[in-house]
Formats: structure tokens, sequence, C-alpha cells
């Protein structure tokens, strides 16, 4: 199939529009149209149906394909034009929001750095496709194992740290003197559903056999600090590394005692490192690897 078509469909698809993914691509509505029959034509199958716009069945099938297609050919040209650039004066970093704790910003460089912050998802493929040079992803797993991470590209990925994780509670909650507690005793609690700045409520119930963890409110955003003190106020429980959960007014914060889980941050890169990015990684995962090598 042509990306340059499969890329028009996608977007068509995204936007729900023709004249509206004609303006995002700067092509007439009438090449668009053009681009869709086409690959209509070479596929067999009705893409779209025109009044609304909307996938067709096959065009749903479609897009389960096209997007992670389309991200492994910005990434193949990301990776050529890597090797042949020279070295970046500059370093960008993207990171998820509960990733930048303290030991991250004390090695960040003085000057010329880039901050992306992003939803966890979204590093991998900043990193793949060339939009930021380093990544750090971070999430919850048993002590020493690694993240799993979406397939976008060929990655190299290091531990960059693993910190204890706490339930946040308010200071009023009947369990907030509690030297510990176990994530099974609290599936019944209720929780905020904050997948930007804290864990998505479907790993805590992976953790605990797949069930409870049902939310209370439901934060869109990515401010951690917004978090806890929605926690702090009532609205739900909230699980967080230690750093992010300590010290926050009006709330408490009590270890997970089991299952035994640790927050995992992990650094993201594609290629060797050149630069500021080489002396971050190294500063963030103690020199390990062979592209730490003098």
């Amino acid at each position: 199939m042509d990306p340059h078509l499969l890329r028009t469909y996608v977007t068509v698809a995204r936007l729900a529009s023709f004249s509206e993914a004609a303006r995002a691509l700067g092509y007439t509505q009438s090449a668009v149209s053009q681009h869709i029959a086409a690959l209509e034509q070479d596929l067999g199958a009705p893409l779209l149906t025109r009044r609304p716009v909307a996938p067709t069945e096959a065009g749903a099938r479609l897009l389960e394909h096209a997007e992670p297609l389309l991200l492994r050919l910005d990434a193949a040209r990301a990776d050529v034009v890597r090797l042949a650039a020279a070295p970046p004066r500059g370093l960008t970093l993207a990171a998820a929001p509960t990733a930048l704790g303290p030991a991250v910003l004390a090695a960040l460089p003085a000057a010329g750095v880039t901050l992306k912050v992003l939803p966890r998802d979204g590093v991998p493929a900043a990193v793949a496709t060339g939009t930021a040079d380093l990544g750090l992803v971070d999430g919850l797993a048993a002590p020493s194992d690694p993240l799993r991470m979406p397939d976008v590209a060929p990655l190299t990925t290091r531990g960059a740290g693993e910190e204890p994780v706490c339930v946040l509670l308010p200071a009023a909650h009947p369990l907030a003197r509690r030297p510990g507690l176990r994530l099974h005793d609290l599936v019944d609690a209720r929780w905020l559903d904050a997948p930007g700045a804290g864990p998505p409520l479907d790993r805590l119930r992976a953790a605990v056999g797949g069930h409870g963890f049902r939310p209370a409110l439901r934060y869109e955003g990515a401010d951690v600090r917004a978090l806890t003190a929605l926690a702090a106020a009532g609205h739900g429980l909230t699980l967080l590394p230690r750093w992010a959960a300590t010290g926050v007014p009006g709330a408490v914060a009590v270890p997970v005692t089991e299952p035994r889980i640790v927050h995992r941050t992990e650094l993201v890169h594609a290629g060797a490192l050149r630069g500021a990015a080489r002396e971050l990684a190294f500063a963030l995962t103690s020199g390990e690897g062979p592209d730490f090598r003098s």
C-alpha cells in the first residue's frame, strides 16, 4: 500500500471529515477523495462511510494496522537522519509525569534542555520518530523486572531507578495510621482514575488478580500535584512513588507491603548516544551499556 494514501486515510478517519483532513495535510478536498478512492480500489473494500464520515468494518481493521505502520516509517526516517546528522547542540527529553523524580531533575543539564511531558505510551513514539533524543518511561513492576514497552521501533532501554510505592490517603482516613497496606485490602476502596498522572487502574487490578479498584473520580490531566491534592481532599485514593506521595499537605503516604511492587523508571533511546544525551544517560543509569564507553 502507498504510505501517502494510508496517511490520508488515517487523517480522514481521525478527523471524521474530508475537508478537515485536506486542511491538515495541505491537500485539496478533491485530492483527499481521490486518495481514499484509490486505497479502496487497491484493497477491494469500502473503508469509509460518507455521511457521517466513519470507518467501515474493513476500515476499522485497517486502522489497527495503519497507525503502527506509519509510526514505523517515521521511526525509520528519523533513524537514518539521526545517523547522518551532526551531534545535536541541545537535548530534548520526553518523560511521563511521574518519571520526573528528584534524581532526574538534579541530573538535567543547566541549559539547552527542552522537556516534553507526555503520556507514557507517547514517550517511546517521540524517541522513535526523532522528536525527542531521550525518553523516560515509568510504571509498576516487580523489583528488577523490566517494563513492558509498546513495539514502535527498535529502541534501547535501560533501568534508571526504582522507588517504593505508597498509597496516598487523606490524613483523617481510617487506614492513615497503618505502617503498611496490602493492595488486596483496598480493592473495594474509592480510587482516583488518573492514567496521565498516576498508574492506570488496570495495572492495579492486574497486580491483585484482575478485579476491584472502582474509580470515584476521573482526572485527565498530567499534573501530579493536582492528583495529590484530589487525594488529600478525599476524592479517592491513588498510588504514587514515595517521592511524589511524601509531604503532601493534608495527606499521609502509607507504603505498599503486598504484593512486592516498585515504581520503576527506564531510559529509552534509539541508536548510539552523543553529546548532552549521552552525558545525561550516563548520569541516570550509572554508565551501564556499550554506548557509554570512552
